[in-house]
């Protein structure tokens, strides 16, 4: 049985969105909504480089790939970095207890 490679491109595309869809959906620990996101960029990331793929654009998938890459990498080291600080301010990762804290 041979697929071909866009289907196959396709397939990861969802599965990693879906993935990381889920994750975002149904956990409470603040790396991995962190790691969540980054799931679904990287899926984004993956259905960008297929559509310059299928429409011979190659050059400029890539390079909006880069860009997304560049701007994900910020998002998340910006992410991490309030986790850490809700870490030590709370004492835990927990969403429940960010919902909780009173001003």
């Amino acid at each position: 049985m041979n697929l071909p490679i866009p289907f196959i491109v396709l397939l990861a595309v969802l599965s990693l969105a879906g993935t990381g869809f889920y994750c975002l959906l149904f956990t409470r620990n603040l790396i991995k909504v962190v790691v969540a996101l980054q799931l679904i960029v990287k899926g984004v990331v993956l259905a960008f480089v297929l559509a310059g793929h299928l429409v011979q654009n190659e050059s400029l998938a890539q390079t909006m790939a880069i860009t997304v890459i560049v701007a994900d990498t910020i998002v998340a080291v910006i992410g991490l970095a309030l986790a850490v600080q809700i870490r030590l301010h709370t004492g835990s990762l927990d969403l429940k207890a960010l919902s909780n804290l009173k001003r």
